[in-house]
């Protein structure tokens, strides 16, 4: 006799404990109302994304220098070879001695995409205030292998509103995800930049994205959404960890900066 795949009591997960079952023909039926909204949200990301493209651009008439492995760099630089430039604004400020949780999260998505990426006219660029150093021993711990440079004495992050001055912060001036409010979460924030170079060297700013903007980025939650305990999250992002740091994380009080 075939042994059945049974789940001891004490087994079961109190956050799909109790869930609804049905038969199959029922199930179908109440996945096809699913599948409708699916469709739906698919039609409307699409238009999204052709908005977002549409969107109007700024000339970036301000040069920028970073340090890099090749020494200083200009923000043209960084195209590679490209006309479409992605940067990822990582947080990792000058005195830290590790880059944010939650960013080390998305970038680790980064160089899987970056196979196919550096084949559609697209350079992928990390960017942050620490010095090269810091950010070249954090990289090599964590086996990245995209591009990541620093911004140091630089205005770039500043000007693409996500690092702020303590001053900022104590006056309530600090610009962030296109308004000002009440910030608290230190110097560093998250987000994203994108950049385009035509055939005669002028570099356009398209887009800048922040916050929960760069979510879509992040696979490991798409992944994550399509099971039954979700993202199982207390807070946002609050059960992620280095991938390197995961031993007994759940214990460990310590969890993403945002």
């Amino acid at each position: 006799m075939e042994k059945q795949n049974d789940v001891l009591p004490d087994t079961v997960d109190e956050s799909v404990s109790g869930h609804r079952i049905v038969t199959q023909e029922e199930w179908i039926t109440a996945r096809k109302e699913l599948l409708k909204k699916e469709k739906e949200l698919t039609r409307l990301s699409d238009e999204l994304s052709r908005q977002r493209r549409q969107l109007p651009w700024v000339k970036v008439n301000k040069s920028y220098i970073f340090d890099s492995t090749e020494g200083k760099i200009w923000l043209s630089d960084l195209f590679n070879g490209k006309s479409q430039l992605f940067i990822y604004h990582f947080m990792f400020a000058p005195e830290w001695e590790e880059g944010c949780p939650g960013c080390s999260f998305l970038v680790d998505h980064i160089d899987g995409a970056n196979l196919h990426l550096a084949h559609h006219d697209v350079s992928v660029v990390a960017v942050s205030r620490a010095p090269l150093s810091k950010l070249l021993a954090f990289k090599d711990r964590m086996e990245w292998k995209f591009k990541w440079v620093s911004s140091f004495g630089s205005d770039f992050n500043y000007d693409y509103h996500v690092s702020f001055t303590e001053s900022q912060i104590e006056n309530n001036e600090v610009y962030y995800n296109y308004e000002f409010a009440k910030h608290d979460s230190g110097t560093e924030s998250p987000g994203a930049s994108v950049f385009y170079k035509d055939a005669a060297g002028n570099i356009y700013h398209t887009y800048s994205s922040y916050s929960r903007g760069t979510d879509i980025l992040i696979g490991a939650h798409n992944f994550l959404d399509f099971m039954p305990k979700g993202r199982n999250e207390d807070s946002t992002m609050g059960w992620m960890r280095y991938h390197d740091k995961y031993e007994d994380f759940k214990s460990d009080s310590g969890s993403c900066c945002h």
